[in-house]
């Protein structure tokens, strides 16, 4: 079997081994793929396993020996599913790795804009406290969590994680899902309908998937519903913000601030309006990297692919 991994960099820059994978075939590893190069680097394989990189039905039209892709990922967008069903085409994903990581980048963001934390820090380090009359000094209205509202939006491993995190804050927390009952309480989160959550949260933390119900999920319209100065975090994907909206709602004050870790474009080009909003905090999509989030991915991926050639196929998405 030949196995081909399209982007392999983000998810080894050469800290850890696919010594597991390559007993599994013959293993060819290309750092990054660009749309153009993705037929020719995979027409001889078996298996293909992808981050990022696209595989549509355009592609695999052009790869009559193909017969499995690993998502190395959760999400699932980069693939077109209805395609490889029709054409009986096996698609696994990454499910549960790195919810552990995402929560812990989930609070940093939570952390910095209740805190104002990096604004301090360059504030010290600019000189500000040197050159204080006072002992102690804020660069902003400091937010205590304890007491506070969190609204997260989806409710899978990640969701649920946030959710036991906020509560340990002690934070009242409410949740959505399409797959939660409304009125209902789980593990002391109550379930909310999302009009709701928006309405009611001092912050909201996005863990929803991207589809075309929630493609711009928060937008204007939402955002005119939101309490004044509410902060709003993103670690899902970027397409669930309207980023014009959302920064028109920073600069008015509506929106308290955001911190997101994925956006529309990554990387983003630079009139994207995120980039100079006030009260924007952005980190380079970075939330599921930890090295041993990274591990668990490259070893379950593993896993799916061995189940595969076993034809005990696991993580199904298709």
């Amino acid at each position: 079997m030949k196995i081909v991994v399209l982007d392999s960099y983000a998810i080894n820059p050469g800290d850890l081994t696919w010594k597991e994978l390559e007993k599994l075939g013959d293993l060819v590893l290309y750092d990054r793929t660009s749309a153009d190069q993705t037929v020719n680097r995979s027409k001889e394989a078996d298996a293909i396993l992808t981050n990022k990189v696209v595989v549509d039905s355009a592609v695999m039209s052009a790869l009559p020996n193909l017969k499995y892709v690993g998502v190395l990922a959760t999400g699932t967008n980069v693939v077109d599913l209805e395609c490889a069903r029709s054409r009986g085409i096996v698609v696994s994903n990454v499910p549960k790795y790195c919810a552990e990581s995402v929560v812990q980048l989930v609070f940093a963001h939570i952390l910095n804009l209740a805190s104002h934390f990096s604004q301090n820090l360059n504030a010290v380090h600019n000189g500000e406290w040197v050159d204080s009359p006072d002992f102690s000094f804020s660069k902003g209205k400091l937010v205590e969590l304890c007491g506070k509202q969190i609204g997260v939006v989806g409710f899978g491993s990640t969701g649920r994680r946030v959710a036991q995190v906020a509560l340990a804050f002690g934070m009242k927390v409410v949740a959505y899902s399409p797959r939660l009952s409304i009125g209902s309480w789980y593990d002391g989160v109550e379930a909310v309908t999302l009009d709701d959550l928006f309405r009611i949260s001092d912050v909201v933390s996005l863990h929803c998937p991207l589809t075309d119900q929630t493609r711009s999920l928060v937008d204007k319209k939402r955002l005119d519903t939101i309490k004044p100065g509410m902060l709003l975090i993103n670690t899902g994907r970027g397409p669930l913000l309207n980023e014009q909206d959302v920064m028109e709602a920073l600069k008015s004050g509506k929106l308290g601030g955001l911190g997101a870790d994925v956006l529309s474009t990554e990387p983003p080009s630079a009139d994207n309006p995120l980039l100079h909003a006030p009260n924007c905090y952005l980190t380079p999509h970075n939330a599921w990297a930890t090295c041993e989030a990274r591990a668990r991915l490259i070893q379950i991926a593993t896993d799916n692919l061995k189940a595969f050639l076993e034809n005990k196929p696991i993580n199904v998405v298709n």
